[in-house]
């Protein structure tokens, strides 16, 4: 698998027309055929425990806290706001676009608009910032996908417990438990970054600052999750925090360095792994009787984002004359469905009905395809000389 996700990423690297997951990806639908990857298995521990934790911290460690601050207003909104209504949105238009025809209840389509919501810092780290020189977009795209993971996976759990009769729905509770799960995941990933940011200054050997920074990748998410509150949120703010303090003085460029390289290795070997195996696991979801609703619901979910954009960008004066109706269109086409949907879509494997599965899936492989495909192109032709 090494083998061929660095065989690639080393001849794909500048081929912006068909970006690296892409690849991965179909190369993992035809590995599903090949007898000795039949039994290969792809969970939702193997994506929350292994591969997540990386993901995020890559994403965060190289955000700029410049471009977090510039742009805190809207990736918030967009993140927390308007995950929220584009789930109830979707949900809605899901249900009364399929229920006259296919057998789908409201909380199947709820549940279904909660797995499609989070937008994927994997793919929009991997593609979008090699396919667009507009800055701003790229920025506000992988700040939100990088904090609204969080918002979705409260979202699932809540409309999960629903759908398999452990719970209600209840919007102070809801509300309650959202911001002690997110607070309390930021608190804690901001203060172990602190830490680490301090501790890393004992040695000079850059062994050790490298292995500080896989602690703190993984502890602070299994720390988060332990405690109960958002570990995706503790992981990214612990590697925003370690970012900000590294960028404070000259003296820790250094640091800076040696961590850039040893990540800049893990992020294609995780990647690699990570779009093989969901390539691999397709084929036992895919239903090519239902690619036309798939279709459907993939251009549904794309009008949903725009429109909940456009409302956000409304609100600011400023993000109204930044955002034309051009950007926003990259905005959303660029909120491609990946690894987090995935994985909340593998949470309830084997349970509910195969047509929920298939759709949600459908769904995920089309955003990944398409959207990642035609980023650059859209691109080129919409922000042209901008």
């Amino acid at each position: 698998m090494l083998v061929i996700g660095y065989s690639v990423f080393t001849i794909d690297k500048k081929k912006k027309n068909v970006p690296v997951p892409v690849v991965l990806l179909l190369i993992g639908i035809g590995l599903s055929y090949v007898p000795a990857f039949s039994d290969v298995n792809l969970t939702k521990e193997i994506i929350f425990e292994w591969f997540l934790p990386s993901l995020l911290f890559i994403s965060a460690y190289q955000f700029s806290t410049k471009a977090l601050k510039k742009h805190v207003g809207i990736i918030s909104i967009l993140s927390t706001v308007g995950i929220i209504i584009t789930t109830l949105l979707m949900s809605l238009l899901f249900y009364y676009g399929l229920h006259p025809w296919l057998s789908l209840s409201f909380v199947e389509a709820l549940l279904m608009a909660t797995i499609l919501t989070p937008t994927d810092p994997v793919s929009v780290v991997s593609i979008l910032k090699e396919s667009s020189n507009h800055q701003d977009i790229a920025d506000v795209v992988e700040g939100e996908s990088m904090i609204n993971d969080g918002t979705s996976i409260v979202l699932f759990t809540v409309v999960a417990g629903v759908y398999f009769g452990e719970g209600t729905i209840s919007m102070p509770s809801f509300l309650l438990e959202f911001l002690l799960v997110s607070l309390g995941g930021i608190a804690i990933g901001v203060s172990l970054g602190w830490l680490a940011s301090k501790a890393i200054h004992f040695t000079t050997d850059s062994s050790y600052q490298i292995m500080l920074s896989i602690i703190l990748a993984y502890g602070t998410f299994y720390i988060g999750e332990a405690l109960g509150v958002s570990g995706v949120l503790a992981t990214v703010f612990s590697g925003i925090m370690l970012s900000y303090e590294y960028g404070r003085t000259i003296k820790e460029h250094h640091f800076r360095k040696d961590l850039d390289g040893f990540w800049t290795v893990m992020e294609p070997t995780i990647l690699t792994f990570l779009f093989l195996l969901i390539g691999i696991q397709a084929t036992q979801y895919l239903s090519f009787s239902l690619i036309g609703w798939i279709f459907f619901l993939f251009i549904l979910s794309l009008v949903v984002r725009y429109v909940i954009i456009i409302g956000v960008v409304k609100m600011n004066k400023t993000w109204r004359k930044t955002y034309g109706w051009k950007e926003v269109f990259i905005l959303t086409w660029s909120g491609i469905k990946g690894t987090m949907s995935v994985a909340l879509l593998l949470s309830i494997d084997g349970q509910g009905p195969e047509l929920l599965h298939s759709l949600t899936f459908g769904v995920i492989l089309l955003s990944l395809i398409i959207q990642s495909i035609g980023i650059y192109p859209l691109t080129t032709f919409f922000l042209k000389g901008k």
